[in-house]
C-alpha cells in the first residue's frame, strides 16, 4: 500500500498538475490541508481533492475520487471567515479564493474535519500540531511525542519537506505542492509506504512564470508569484 501525500497546495494548479504527472504508482492520495489561498485556482485545486475532474485539464493525472483532506488555516479562514494573523499576500489570497468559490466548493472545504485518521487508523493526518491546528511545527520540534496509537502522522502548514523515523512510527510533512519555503522552489510531495513504513519524498520543477502571470492577472500581489523562484 503506497500512498501519496500532499499538502500546502495553496490554489496552484500548476504545480499540482506537475506533481501528479510525477508522482510514482500509488493506491491512494491524501491531503494536510491548506487547499486554497495565495494562487489564484482555488476552485480547480478544491475540485481536485474532490474528485471533480470536468473543469480541469483533460490531459493532467487528477484525482478520480476524493482525496481525504484535513482543513488547514487558509481554508478555514476562507469556510468560516474566521480570523487568523495574515499577512498581506496572504489575506489577498483568502479574499480571492472567498470570490472565486462557490457555494457548494466552500461547503466542502467548510465540511473538513482538524484531524482524520485513514487506511485502519494508521495514518493521522493534520494542519500545524497534533494538539492545534495553527501551530506551525517545524522539523527541530519532530519527535516520537508526537505520535498517538497511528503509525504514521503527518502534518503541514510550514511548508518544509522533512520526516522522521522513530520506533514507535513516523512523523512527516510532505512540505507544500503550491508555495515550498524551505529554499528550494520545486513543488513537494511524499510517497509513504505502509507496508515497509519508509517514506520517499519528492520534488518536481514546474512552471513557475506561468504562476506568476496568472498571479498578475488575477491583480494578486506580485510578491505571491515572484517568491515560487525563490523557495521562501
Amino acid at each position: 500500500m503506497k500512498l501519496g501525500i500532499l499538502s500546502d497546495i495553496h490554489g496552484n494548479r500548476v504545480a499540482l498538475t506537475a506533481v501528479l504527472a510525477d508522482m510514482p504508482p500509488v493506491d491512494g492520495l491524501v491531503c494536510a490541508g491548506d487547499v486554497v489561498g495565495y494562487n489564484p485556482w482555488h476552485a480547480d485545486c478544491v475540485d481536485a481533492m474532490r474528485g471533480h475532474t470536468d473543469a480541469l485539464p483533460a490531459d493532467a493525472s487528477w484525482p478520480t475520487e476524493e482525496v481525504p483532506t484535513v482543513m488547514g488555516n487558509h481554508d478555514r479562514a476562507v469556510a468560516a471567515e474566521t480570523p487568523f494573523a495574515f499577512n498581506g499576500m496572504a489575506q489577498a489570497g483568502v479574499e480571492h479564493a472567498t470570490e472565486q468559490l462557490s457555494d457548494e466548493q466552500i461547503e466542502w472545504l467548510a465540511a473538513l474535519p482538524d484531524e482524520r485518521h485513514v487506511y485502519d487508523d494508521r495514518v493521522k493526518l493534520v494542519h500545524g500540531h497534533p494538539d492545534d491546528p495553527d501551530h506551525y511545527t517545524y522539523p527541530e520540534e519532530f519527535g516520537p511525542d508526537l505520535l498517538g496509537d497511528e503509525d504514521v502522522l503527518v502534518m503541514g502548514h510550514t511548508h518544509h519537506q522533512h520526516h522522521e523515523v522513530y520506533g514507535d512510527g513516523i512523523v512527516m510533512n510532505p512540505g507544500s505542492v503550491g508555495q515550498p519555503r524551505d529554499r528550494d522552489h520545486r513543488a513537494a510531495y511524499a510517497v509513504l509506504d505502509l507496508a515497509d513504513l519508509t517514506v520517499e519524498e519528492h520534488r518536481v520543477a514546474y512552471d513557475t512564470s506561468a504562476v506568476i502571470d496568472a498571479v498578475e492577472d488575477a491583480d494578486l500581489p506580485r510578491q505571491i508569484g515572484f517568491r515560487l523562484t525563490q523557495g521562501r
